[in-house]
């Protein structure tokens, strides 16, 4: 799990050098800025959890004793980290998903025009506020 953690962690570094969000991997270990972001668990009672910047919400969820799944550790192989973007406002902030996991959200149970996966949504400053839920929660 660790190995899985650094690899990703990795590929997380190369992807915001790649699009231009980083000057240099040194920015990146100097950022510990946090923003907070508002989950609806299955118990349906909503929690602010204090994220990392460049943390998955998937990664923040299990942190914060979040009962969401991960089965694939945060690889985009499943779609057990499904989260429903509640606000349209902060939905438009996020890139399009992937074709990657839009083929990991067809399988996804509840499934909606604001669905994406956990593992995929990276905590941000233009996200502070957000307000996530689980299908099963709504």
């Amino acid at each position: 799990m660790l190995v899985s953690k650094i690899s990703r962690h990795g590929a997380r570094i190369i992807k915001d050098l790649t699009r231009g969000h980083l000057t240099s991997v040194s920015k990146m270990a100097q950022s510990h800025a946090f923003c907070n972001h508002y989950l609806q668990p299955l118990d349906g009672e909503e929690k602010v959890i204090n994220v990392p910047i460049e943390m998955s919400m998937l990664e923040a969820a299990l942190e914060h004793d979040i009962d969401i799944e991960g089965a694939c550790e945060g690889s985009c192989a499943c779609s057990t980290c499904h989260v429903i973007v509640q606000d349209m406002e902060y939905y438009n902030k996020l890139e399009d998903p992937t074709d990657e996991e839009n083929d990991m959200l067809d399988l996804a149970f509840g499934l909606t025009e604001k669905s994406h996966l956990g593992c995929q949504l990276i905590a941000e400053h233009e996200l502070d506020g957000i307000r996530l839920a689980l299908p099963s929660a709504i």
